[in-house]
């Protein structure tokens, strides 16, 4: 099946975005204004289509058989954006008490897992914690995302984080306010690295 995938070369060299034209990686506008907090990322897709439809199927419409082959297209982003024998753990985004409850599981966990198998690194689904009750990200403007997400994360266990190069793995990178601030916690608690791996972006022209 095709879907639309996002250049892994001609993006900005920090949060992926690509540009129609671009040959080289550059440094985006986004990024030089106001630079996310993780180090660098890699995203699959393009949140549209025929992908958006099948991701939020995945998302929101238990289709958990879709987490392999999304994987295929997700480690090969991750290949080719990342030098991978330095990533030393893979870490999900985690999602809130409530929204797993709703949902009955967590998909970043699900494709993170899949991704650790694939790179035979660790996969580390307690020493980052969700805490409080945010809104959905989606129907937020990109203020009220950095707003919403300011204070949600925890690291449980900084004695697995410390030095550590960690691969944060989420489904959709849009604002990066979400991967940001759990950055934020990781490298506060002394992770060396952090690199985002995300399925799908929303793209912008």
């Amino acid at each position: 099946m095709r879907l639309p995938t996002v250049p892994q070369a001609g993006c900005c060299r920090v949060c992926a975005r690509p540009v129609a034209g671009e040959k080289v990686d550059y440094l985006c506008e986004d990024c030089e204004r106001n630079p996310p907090l993780y180090d660098r990322a890699a995203c699959a897709l393009r949140f549209e289509g025929k992908a958006r439809d099948m991701l939020l199927d995945f998302k929101f419409n238990r289709r958990i058989y879709l987490a392999s082959d999304f994987a295929d297209w997700l480690e090969a982003a991750i290949q080719a954006r990342f030098t991978v024998p330095e990533i030393d753990v893979v870490i999900p985004v985690p999602t809130t008490v409530f929204h797993y409850w709703d949902r009955g599981y967590n998909q970043s966990e699900i494709l993170a897992g899949e991704i650790a198998r694939r790179i035979d690194r660790r996969l580390d689904v307690r020493s980052l914690a969700r805490k409080g009750r945010p809104k959905r990200q989606s129907s937020l403007t990109e203020a009220e995302r950095r707003e919403n997400v300011k204070g949600t994360f925890a690291v449980r266990r900084p004695q697995w984080i410390r030095g550590r190069t960690i691969l944060l793995v989420d489904d959709i990178l849009t604002t990066g306010a979400t991967l940001s601030a759990a950055s934020a916690v990781l490298k506060a608690a002394g992770a060396s690295r952090v690199l985002a791996a995300t399925l799908a972006r929303s793209v912008r022209s």
